[in-house]
């Protein structure tokens, strides 16, 4: 069973439909939890194209490609993989900022508040001019004009936006300029000998990945490379926002480590871990790190042959390529909570967020793909790359797989059994306690896919590559 989503995942890493016949498929497609869009056939097929790059440099390294198998309904459950943590036995709450939601604004609109960083929450409510409290909020709101908030809420360095419909979203220029776009871009920045792939029993041995992205698509990336054998050191900084418990779903397998760019010696220490990297993996709004000397030509220049991948809320390109961005925004801006509140109300008229983080989960997946599909093209020809993805990018991609007919909805389970979860799950032990969480997805015949690090707590380690 070839994935329909999968084919246009191909083209991108140059290569034949034929080559998708090598991914068995197992499990029942959409609807797998309620929701039209096709969750369950983009996840299969980016962890599917995961798998195919898996299997392409364990070809540079044996000459043999590996099986490959996946499950739909286990590629789902990881599209929401943060509701499945327990901590010592305690599941760990994944519960959103009280006042974080929609709110019905003037004319019939709706307005969607982005509060879950403390940030974020401070610049919704100074503009607002209230207290945290979800009442006080949604009577302000409800004195806006959502458009008008919108752009409000975004000038205060804050996060949101007003909940447009798929149709208005393909007008808006943003979504014009999305449009326009590939899925994923995978350019040649520069000019290197080709690099042999280091020694090593698993398909990434030896490959030394950057990790300077937040939240959950970026880190998914980097937590999905040291699934097959990388060395992943994350930087982030002390000073920055941060939930605390995103990590201990998407830090498995990862070095951390605090740096301040702000700060000229911590700035030269990322400079050198530069030097010894293969991949450079950052999430910061386009030309935001690039100004701390970062920029993927840069880059190029400093460690030729070098990875750069480059994530971004609403691409590089556009009036929005500067604005800050979340999985829930893009479905507040580009129709996808205006449809799913139309299907599944959840008790009340409005938006709906649909039941997983599919946009980031998604990214994090295509990421992995591109930053492995790069290094196999630098071990044969050599060469620096620049993967350029965006969640808008991938949003529009999901949409591209069309709905699941209403009909097939009635009824579709919220939950997965619980013999289901138990059987994706594993244990780790961590610095913070016994980690029960899900675990890989991909099944390879010669290298199944683990981490060989738990997950550590933010800034846990110094800022230098293993020995």
């Amino acid at each position: 069973m070839i994935n329909g989503a999968l084919r246009t995942i191909l083209p991108i890493a140059g290569w034949p439909e034929e080559r998708a016949r090598a991914v068995e498929i197992t499990g029942s497609y959409d609807p797998i939890l309620p929701t039209p869009f096709r969750i369950s056939e983009a996840a299969t097929a980016t962890l599917a194209a995961v798998g195919l790059a898996v299997s392409d440099l364990w070809e540079l390294r044996t000459g043999r490609r590996q099986g490959i198998a996946i499950d739909t309904r286990q590629a789902t459950a990881s599209l929401r993989s943060g509701n499945y943590l327990k901590l010592d036995g305690v599941p760990v709450s994944n519960a959103r900022n009280t006042v974080m939601g929609f709110y019905p604004a003037k004319n019939g609109r709706w307005s969607y508040v982005h509060a879950n960083f403390p940030n974020h929450c401070a610049a919704a409510l100074k503009v607002l001019g209230v207290p945290e409290d979800r009442e006080a909020v949604r009577k302000a709101v409800a004195r806006w004009d959502a458009l008008e908030l919108e752009e409000a809420i975004i000038a205060a360095k804050g996060a949101g936006g007003m909940v447009r419909t798929m149709e208005e979203w393909a007008q808006h220029p943003q979504g014009a300029a999305v449009a326009k776009l590939p899925l994923m871009e995978i350019v040649r920045i520069g000019d290197s000998p080709p690099e042999k792939l280091r020694d090593g029993d698993r398909p990434l041995s030896g490959i030394r990945v950057l990790d300077l992205t937040r939240v959950i698509a970026g880190p998914t990336c980097a937590r999905t490379l040291a699934e097959h054998g990388a060395d992943v050191l994350k930087i982030t900084g002390a000073h920055l926002p941060s939930l605390g418990r995103q990590e201990y779903d998407t830090g498995h397998g990862k070095l951390s480590a605090h740096l301040d760019l702000r700060e000229a010696k911590d700035t030269e220490i990322l400079r050198g871990l530069v030097r010894g990297a293969d991949v450079f993996s950052q999430g910061y709004r386009p030309g935001t790190i690039g100004s701390r000397g970062f920029s993927p030509e840069a880059l190029a220049h400093a460690r030729p042959g070098i990875v750069v991948v480059s994530l971004s809320a609403f691409s590089h390109v556009g009036p929005w390529a500067s604005r800050r961005g979340f999985d829930t925004v893009i479905q507040t801006v580009s129709g996808i909570t205006s449809r799913q509140g139309e299907l599944f109300p959840d008790g009340a008229p409005g938006p709906q967020f649909y039941p997983v983080s599919a946009i980031d989960f998604l990214t994090g997946y295509l990421m992995a793909f591109g930053a492995m599909v790069a290094l196999a093209r630098r071990a044969r020809e050599g060469g620096s790359w620049h993967v350029r993805i965006s969640l808008a990018q991938v949003g529009r991609w999901l949409v591209g797989r069309g709905q699941v007919p209403e009909a097939e909805l009635k009824k579709v389970p919220k939950e997965f059994t619980p013999a289901e979860l138990k059987r994706w799950s594993m244990t780790s032990d961590t610095p913070v306690g016994k980690l029960q969480h899900l675990g890989p997805v991909i099944r390879l015949s010669e290298t199944p896919p683990r981490w060989a690090r738990p997950t550590v707590p933010l800034g846990y380690h110094p800022p230098v590559w293993p020995t």
